[in-house]
């Protein structure tokens, strides 16, 4: 028989339970969505905890739809993990009746809707990229605490314990972006990328920022919008435009060519870890190095002075 994605959503659906948290004392079995979730959930859980990220470096997670794999991992595990906000916008029908089954909970959901960026494009729904503001994320990783304390009360204390010290480098890893961005020139606070990613991060710190598509990859940009810019990047004389590692480079090579055309030469300001973390093993595989990363990349590139290997000396040479 051929099992498609109806029908897994089917047998979801015929079977409405009110999920409850299995009080297991072993380590919980957690299956998270992205690997910004799933590194917060590690700090936060510790050893007892194991996590699964389904989505690895460079993916997507606007356009990611579930495998047969993914669903197997899903319905084994003991939570399931995901963002919210329709970030997943591909599998969000499969994870709300999932939930109907078993633990699988939207984390960003819970955070305060007067911290949210809404969109005109995205009528009723709010801008997912929380994780670009340290200070943001912290409210996420609140509530991964919650949800693990729920489901483990014999070792709350230590989750608590564990957050108190991952929101102190949240903490530290703010201070950094406050003082290393304050360090460009305001003419030059002006961030260029493929997609509309960093709203949260452009208001937090006072960046302008212009996404070439909308806060969904899926959105495409026109013919006209990419003439639009270009015409902006010569009037304004804009000098830096900056890739994403999980999004296509296609519309910022566009621009580039576009400005070459009419004498005026834009650079690439370096890849930004947008919707996906760094290569696994790697600092920038964690949310603080992640962060770190995009903080010390868009600084160097737009003149500021900033440590070479980041916040912590931690970062890849030529990062």
């Amino acid at each position: 028989m051929i099992y498609n994605r109806r029908h897994f959503l089917t047998i979801l659906a015929s079977t409405i339970v009110v999920p409850q948290f299995a009080l297991a004392s072993g380590a919980l079995d957690i299956v998270a969505t992205t690997g910004m979730i799933a590194d917060t959930t590690l700090r936060i859980g510790g050893s007892h905890v194991n996590v699964r990220a389904l989505m690895g470096p460079g993916v997507d997670p606007h356009a990611y739809r579930q495998t047969r794999t993914d669903i197997t991992s899903m319905t084994r595990a003991d939570l399931v993990l995901w963002h919210g906000l329709y970030l997943e916008a591909q599998m969000e029908e499969f994870l709300e009746k999932l939930a109907r089954r078993q633990p699988s909970i939207p984390v960003a959901d819970a955070m305060p809707r007067e911290l949210l960026i809404s969109h005109a494009d995205y009528d009723g729904r709010f801008d997912p990229h929380v994780w670009m503001v340290p200070k943001l994320w912290s409210s996420v990783a609140q509530e991964i605490a919650r949800v693990l304390s729920d489901a483990r009360p014999d070792v709350e204390y230590e989750f608590g314990a564990n957050l108190a010290v991952f929101e102190a480098e949240l903490r530290d890893l703010q201070t950094y972006a406050e003082t290393a961005l304050a360090t460009v020139p305001e003419s030059a606070r002006v961030l260029l990328t493929a997609h509309d990613a960093f709203s949260y991060f452009g208001n937090a710190f006072g960046y302008e920022v212009i996404g070439i598509q909308g806060i969904s990859t899926e959105s495409e940009a026109g013919l006209n919008r990419i003439s639009t810019l270009v015409d902006m990047l010569v009037e304004r004389k804009i000098g830096a435009a900056f890739v994403e590692s999980s999004v296509s480079d296609r519309n910022i090579r566009a621009l580039i060519e576009g400005a070459a055309a009419q004498d005026h030469t834009v650079a690439i300001g370096g890849e930004l870890f947008s919707d996906a973390m760094g290569a696994g093993g790697t600092y920038e595989a964690t949310y603080i190095g992640m962060i770190d990363h995009n903080i010390t990349t868009i600084v160097q590139a737009l003149g500021g002075t900033v440590p070479e290997r980041g916040m912590n000396g931690k970062l890849a040479v030529g990062s």
